[in-house]
């Protein structure tokens, strides 16, 4: 999951325009097309997917090739790994737009609200030429009350993946720095705050190099929302439980929607981040660097690690084969010895197991029939299976008896989530993995539930009745969805400049009150006051 959600293991959000659920950063962008002049008998089609910057081009995909030669059509593709949201909106007010759009939340429900008639009703489409999805909506009811809207129609398909565990993050720090330094393992800021000052000033990898040592990293923030593997989690410190990364600052506490970008709690933790950026223990380069340089820091050379403390979905996804092994995933830390707060986490079950929007069709469409037996393809658990971690035989083992295994990486220098983010579509792809699919997982799968452990006390405490937001089961109205989209363009061109100003320069205290005024001018109490009225409603039915 991790490198997307997150662009984003990102904030799903109904009606908010967002970077897909993956929290990786983008680096490029490749075009790779089928040529102009179809297969003979086959239907050619158009389609856009945004993908990982890691994914390879899809012409080298047996699994998609064999799904495309199954449904009778050739696809000339785009394959878009950066600046979605420019290209998007250029794309949406063309009025021109592919067959196909594909990728977690690409369009999103207030793109469907502001651009009416642009994107087909699939419900027809999906009695006649689409069983595959069918059988997921009667397996997983709640997969097509993801997808349909209040007026009953659906635009953009769901998925589910069923493996994952209740969060994308998990906090890991170099134990055998720690180890070197004779230092113990912090337990509040202050701890931490201590301990990253002792990385940074006493060579704790030990190279003789005192200057060398990056004490903290995070991911790169987004452009149009905060996302996974970032210091937001510490917010779970103060008592606040994220939902889904909380990419947009919403919460739910207590039954109440909340903002955490007006939140004296969230002011707390940006003091104690600028705290730490100006004694040199954050990573320079954090509000510059891309996701493929976060995580290619993080890797070190050869035995010698970079980063002390850092968060990641996977320790030898985030660190590698090489230097994962001196790491252990962390607790939660409370904000000071004395803090009688209840540990909270970010919880992401539904986010990580589900996923809205996941695939789109044009209205103007000339082969829509087509375009749908494609999507079930798609939707077959067994090559859903390959969309998430690649193509039998060189990714997955068939065992003959109706089961299937998880291979290695090719390379062994590989770690196991890296591979599948090059080999397939991975988390980015529409699929249906059904519950009686018989598949071992691969060893980082594998791993993530016992480095899961130490956040399981807080994962377990949350309420879920009313401290978890179920941001992809709200569906609001047209007006309501136009409304909150255009909010939450000022609410997050205001938020995410200050987030990275206050944490590298300062001045949160000085300029606090003004920019909580601000804040108000952005439509924030608009939208929550929305929220919460679809909220109660959700809650009523239930």
């Amino acid at each position: 999951m991790r490198k997307v959600l997150i662009a984003g293991l990102v904030l799903c959000l109904s009606a908010f325009t967002v970077a897909g659920c993956s929290g990786g950063g983008n680096t490029k962008e490749n075009e790779a097309g089928g040529g102009n002049t179809p297969k003979e008998g086959k239907v050619k089609l158009t389609a856009i997917m945004t993908k990982h910057p890691l994914t390879q081009e899809f012409s080298k995909m047996k699994w998609l090739q064999d799904a495309e030669d199954r449904a009778g059509v050739e696809i000339e593709w785009q394959e878009v790994t950066a600046d979605w949201d420019q290209k998007k909106g250029t794309l949406l007010a063309s009025g021109d737009i592919p067959d196909l759009i594909i990728g977690p939340n690409s369009i999103t429900d207030a793109d469907f609200a502001q651009f009416q008639g642009l994107f087909q009703d699939l419900t027809g489409l999906i009695k006649d030429n689409a069983p595959n999805v069918q059988v997921m909506f009667d397996a997983k009811p709640e997969t097509k009350v993801i997808a349909t809207q209040t007026d009953g129609k659906i635009y953009g398909l769901p998925k589910y993946q069923r493996f994952w565990p209740e969060t994308t993050t998990r906090q890991f720090i170099n134990q055998k720095w720690l180890d070197n330094l004779g230092l113990e393992m912090p337990t509040n800021w202050d701890e931490l705050y201590d301990v990253l000052k002792a990385f940074k000033e006493k060579d704790a990898n030990g190279n003789g190099d005192p200057n060398d040592e990056i004490p903290m990293d995070f991911a790169p923030t987004g452009t149009v929302a905060l996302g996974a593997f970032m210091p937001t989690v510490l917010l779970g410190s103060t008592g606040i439980t994220l939902t889904d990364n909380s990419g947009l600052g919403y919460f739910l506490e207590d039954g109440v929607v909340k903002n955490f970008f007006t939140d004296e709690r969230y002011k707390t933790l940006v003091t104690f981040l600028n705290k730490c950026y100006s004694a040199g223990l954050i990573n320079p380069e954090v509000f510059t660097q891309d996701y493929t340089k976060f995580q290619s820091v993080a890797r070190g050379n050869g035995e010698n690690a970079a980063v002390g403390f850092t968060w990641g979905w996977e320790v030898t996804d985030r660190l590698g084969n090489t230097l994962s092994p001196q790491y252990t995933s962390m607790s939660p830390l409370k904000v000071s010895a004395s803090s009688s707060e209840t540990l909270s986490w970010d919880y992401d079950f539904n986010a990580l197991n589900y996923g809205m929007n996941m695939v789109q069709m044009s209205a103007s469409s000339k082969n829509k029939e087509a375009a749908m037996k494609f999507i079930n393809e798609l939707y077959d658990p067994e090559v859903s299976m390959q969309v998430l971690f690649g193509s039998i035989g060189t990714n997955i083992s068939d065992n003959g008896d109706g089961s299937f295994t998880i291979l290695p990486p090719a390379d062994a220098a590989m770690d196991p989530g890296t591979w599948k983010w090059t080999s397939s579509w991975a988390d980015n792809g529409p699929m249906y993995i059904a519950d009686s699919l018989k598949l071992t997982l691969g060893t980082d799968m594998q791993s993530v539930g016992k480095q899961t452990e130490p956040l399981q006390g807080a994962l377990s405490a949350i309420d879920k009745e009313n401290d978890v937001l179920p941001s992809m089961f709200l569906k609001y109205s047209t007006a309501d969805n136009s409304m909150m989209g255009l909010n939450n363009t000022n609410l997050m061109s205001l938020s995410l400049a200050k987030w990275s100003q206050w944490i590298t320069n300062g001045g949160i205290d000085s300029e606090w009150d003004e920019y909580v005024k601000n804040v108000g001018k952005t439509g924030l109490t608009q939208n929550l006051e929305i929220m919460q009225k679809y909220y109660d409603e959700y809650k009523a039915k239930q």
